[in-house]
């Protein structure tokens, strides 16, 4: 196992840092990952929002599931997935461009996530640590005029970096599904009742499949946040016509 695979396996969220300051040389190392990424017609369809003001990342850690480490976060950038800029482009040149779509946004989103892995595994080389915060798709009303944001820009994720305390670093990574589960071959196949038992075992425990599954589906995919993220994506959508 090589370098970088072996940090790929090893990488996990780490949500409480050092007071360490993440140096100015690598902050920039980290950026010019992220725009180094693998983009659709090298379009790179995203705009990275770094947030220094810390009066900002105080209403972030409110806004986004009352998270109070964001505050504390060395590095805060914010994933937009932007649609926008090329249709101001275009029209800058005098073209006639379509009115952005959801399959335009939808391709945004992939460039805009890649490039967000891309920064968050360079961070993991330089032995900073990183935490995903998918609660930034929440709250679209608010966001939208906190880090003013146009119609068809969406904030697809935001991700906290940090030096990681030493109990992060011994703290277990949680196990992952088997990937006997995860890999399909040639085509999707639906798991019936038993392999999905099996998926499972790892996480539940002492507790059955149905306690562990009904506490789950209420604390996440029930959950008020879920809820809101749908509402908010939605509003969102509202921007992106479905005509060409």
């Amino acid at each position: 196992m090589n370098e970088t695979i072996r940090q790929l396996f090893e990488r996990k969220s780490m949500r409480v840092f050092t007071d360490r300051e993440i140096s100015p040389e690598d902050k920039a190392l980290i950026l010019e990952a992220a725009c180094q990424a693998p983009t659709a017609g090298n379009q790179q369809l995203y705009t990275i929002l770094d947030i220094t003001d810390q009066d900002l990342k105080d209403q972030l850690a409110e806004s986004c599931d009352h998270q109070p480490f964001i505050a504390r976060g060395k590095m805060v950038l914010i994933f937009c997935a932007d649609c926008q800029k090329w249709y101001d482009a275009f029209l800058e040149a005098g073209c006639a461009p379509r009115d952005p779509s959801v399959g335009d946004l939808l391709l945004a989103v992939s460039d805009t996530n890649i490039a967000a892995q891309n920064a968050v595994v360079a961070a993991q080389s330089l032995g900073i640590g990183s935490c995903y915060i998918g609660d930034i798709m929440e709250n679209c009303e608010l966001h939208r005029e906190l880090l003013n944001l146009p119609p068809y820009v969406f904030p697809a994720a935001m991700l906290v970096f940090g030096y990681p305390t030493e109990q992060q670093l011994r703290r277990e990574k949680p196990a992952r599904v088997a990937m006997k589960h995860i890999v399909h071959e040639n085509g999707y196949r639906p798991l019936e009742g038993k392999e999905l038992r099996e998926m499972f075992d790892h996480r539940t425990g002492r507790e059955t499949y149905e306690q562990w599954m009904e506490a789950f589906c209420h604390r996440k995919y029930n959950s008020e946040f879920s809820r809101e993220m749908g509402r908010s994506v939605r509003t969102y959508l509202n921007a992106f016509p479905d005509k060409e």
